[in-house]
């Protein structure tokens, strides 16, 4: 399904966190050398978007969500990963993560992500109507306003070399 124009910001959020989840997924194996630079880079894009993204779900997002009591369980898995992934979030600031863990987060962000676009919002499409959805796409758009409005750029060692 189109994802609706009220939602959209928040795809094109997710999409800049799955480049990362990718970016990580192709860099392995990832040098202990290199390790703190992919946590600098982490911990930048949770502060300059992730953070608002995560504030903005669970402030207006998975409200509306619970307005569906066929949601319930599926918002609270996802307030769920919002835990673990702040955890994640706080070791890459934390400078705590090796190289083993960076792909364990990496796969965790981008299935959190998945569930979010192909059971959550592909929901609320069906069950909303128009009304709803632009009124919820204001709210987002509000809440989201904080969010930096452009992508992470890798650092020299989180930067694709050619041939990998």
């Amino acid at each position: 399904m189109l994802r609706d124009k009220s939602l959209i910001p928040l795809s094109h959020q997710h999409q800049h966190a799955l480049a990362l989840c990718v970016r990580i997924d192709r860099a392995q194996p990832i040098p202990e050398a290199d390790v703190e630079a992919w946590q600098e880079e982490i911990e930048r894009h949770f502060a300059q978007e992730i953070a608002v993204h995560f504030s903005a779900e669970e402030s207006v997002l998975f409200p509306a969500a619970r307005r569906y009591g066929e949601l319930d369980l599926l918002v609270d898995n996802l307030l769920t990963d919002h835990a673990v992934l702040r955890e994640g979030f706080a070791g890459a600031q934390a400078r705590n993560m090796c190289s083993g863990d960076l792909p364990v987060f990496a796969q965790r962000l981008s299935a959190h992500i998945r569930k979010e676009e192909r059971e959550l919002l592909e929901r609320l499409q069906q069950l909303m109507n128009a009304d709803e959805l632009r009124a919820l796409g204001k709210k987002l758009e509000e809440a989201l306003k904080d969010a930096e409005q452009s992508c992470v750029v890798p650092n020299e060692k989180t930067r694709r070399k050619p041939g990998k």
